[in-house]
């Protein structure tokens, strides 16, 4: 094990967004004993600032699904895989084809913006700027993500209708089934394909690495991961997609899975 890959959002954090003391300090372990440690979150940077606190202000961490690499320490951008403006437009024209009571909003460098009909739930972002998706791209920003909600439908069959809809186009996931929201990222763009990049610039293979995600958008980096576990109380499509199943985030599961592993190397390496 040379590199431990972590979702945040119900697989380290808990649902009342702190991680446990036992989760940071096994984390600080495994970085203390050589391995690097990387959150890979479907998180904006305005989201990252109470797990930084948190964790130190260490390491790198991979965002948006993997359309940002951010720096934890000096909090800067390391890399962006962005969308082309041309992309987003072709995007929400297949989503609204088959999802036509879907709004839409972008994640970009420096920050949210939204169609007028696309109320966001948290109330900050209410102030965020709004118009037609033509101008939101009319200064050209740097877009991350594309986000869609159908606030008459849920997650799962809106992805569904999505995947075949944006073939060949961009990369539609979810982070939580009870939501009504996509998050769609660049075609090729997840948190595998940038996990892999990270990896290997540090001479790190797959089978080194082990990952741990609960959700949808987790499964690409399960599968990619020598070792993928999946939480016992997530997505069906994760469990199907892991190695292995740690217990629930509020069981400290990936705490109770890393302390195992690391008791395991000090043995081969006493």
């Amino acid at each position: 094990m040379r590199l431990v890959a972590s979702d945040l959002d119900g697989t380290i954090v808990r649902h009342d967004g702190t991680m446990s003391p036992r989760t940071v300090s096994v984390l600080s372990r495994c970085q203390e004993r050589g391995v690097d440690v990387v959150f890979v979150t479907g998180r904006p940077m305005r989201w990252m600032p109470p797990v930084i606190e948190a964790t130190g202000h260490r390491g790198l961490a991979i965002l948006g699904n993997g359309a940002l690499v951010y720096d934890l320490a000096t909090e800067t951008v390391v890399e962006t895989r962005a969308l082309a403006p041309d992309t987003v437009h072709a995007a929400v024209e297949a989503l609204r084809a088959v999802l036509p009571n879907a709004r839409f909003a972008l994640e970009t460098l420096t920050g949210y913006r939204r169609e007028t009909e696309f109320m966001p739930h948290h109330e900050a972002a209410r102030e965020a700027m709004s118009g037609t998706i033509a101008d939101l791209l009319a200064d050209d920003p740097v877009v991350l993500k594309v986000l869609c909600r159908d606030e008459t439908s849920t997650a799962d069959p809106m992805l569904a209708l999505a995947r075949p809809a944006l073939a060949g186009i961009a990369e539609p996931v979810h982070s939580d089934a009870r939501s009504s929201l996509l998050e769609v990222a660049a075609l090729g763009v997840s948190k595998a394909s940038t996990l892999a990049m990270l990896a290997q610039e540090r001479g790190i293979a797959a089978s080194e690495v082990v990952a741990f995600g609960d959700q949808p958008n987790d499964v690409p980096m399960l599968h990619w991961a020598g070792r993928g576990y999946a939480m016992a109380d997530g997505h069906p499509e994760a469990l199907a997609a892991a190695d292995a199943v740690a217990p629930p985030c509020a069981e400290d599961g990936v705490a109770q899975v890393l302390e195992a592993l690391l008791a395991g190397l000090a043995e081969r390496t006493a």
